[in-house]
């Protein structure tokens, strides 16, 4: 049985520490191939620890944890980091996670109620469009708030605070990220039979690993810091 407990404890791929360093969608495309089947795995924990549903945030972050040391070509122990988070931020991830759905779904609420009522009445047309800008920018924030959490392991309200000057400062790799993950669950809704397996391989750990490397390219532009020395072989 050694070859499965190796299958779920062993380090990840490595690098050549002499490469060229690589940047933007190059390094992105560069860590999904050298991480594929880590993120797979990892998408298959994150499923089976959300299977009672009130562990569910507790999975989320511990998930993001592990696509933080994806993003930082970190070692990664792949069960033993997953377990460790999972533990760390029970009462703290859930609570962000929880908070995040509240702010959104009621900002998400008076967007859909303001455009029905705009539609009647052209007066309601500012309203609608505040709401939306605001539901984008809680969307965002909470983005941002999830990594920051995993990665610095902050309290909430200082989680919180640098989540929405991240968002206020630079918005614009954490809206690209969303917008990555929309397009991988509207691809598995469009070649539905032919993409079924795609939410239990791969959508939520490469999701969750797009927030996280646009997380860290916003950090990068906000203050530039030098490339991590990465994993040699």
């Amino acid at each position: 049985m050694q070859w499965l407990e190796g299958l779920w404890t062993k380090e990840g791929a490595g690098i050549d520490k002499n490469a060229p360093p690589l940047t933007g969608l190059a390094l992105f495309l560069d860590i999904i191939k050298r991480e594929w089947w880590e993120m797979v795995k990892l998408n298959l924990l994150f499923i089976i620890a959300s299977l009672p549903v009130v562990t569910m945030p507790a999975a989320m972050l511990a998930m993001a944890r592990i696509s933080v040391s994806f993003a930082n070509d970190e070692n990664t122990y792949l069960l033993r980091d997953f377990l460790e988070a999972l533990r760390k931020f029970a009462l703290r991830g859930t609570a962000l996670v929880v908070l995040s759905a509240f702010l959104v779904g009621a900002g998400v609420y008076a967007t859909v109620s303001y455009a029905g009522a705009a539609r009647l009445q052209l007066v309601y047309s500012l309203p609608f469009a505040i709401s939306l800008a605001v539901t984008l920018f809680l969307i965002v924030l909470n983005a941002y708030a999830i990594v920051l959490m995993a990665r610095q392991d902050l309290p909430l309200r200082e989680t919180l605070r640098q989540a929405a000057f991240s968002a206020l400062i630079t918005p614009l790799p954490m809206l690209t990220a969303l917008g990555f993950v929309t397009a991988l669950w509207v691809a598995h809704i469009l070649f539905y039979p032919v993409s079924v397996f795609m939410p239990a391989t791969i959508n939520f750990s490469l999701g969750m690993f797009a927030l996280c490397f646009a997380a860290r390219t916003a950090a990068q532009k906000r203050a530039p810091i030098p490339e991590p020395a990465g994993r040699s072989t």
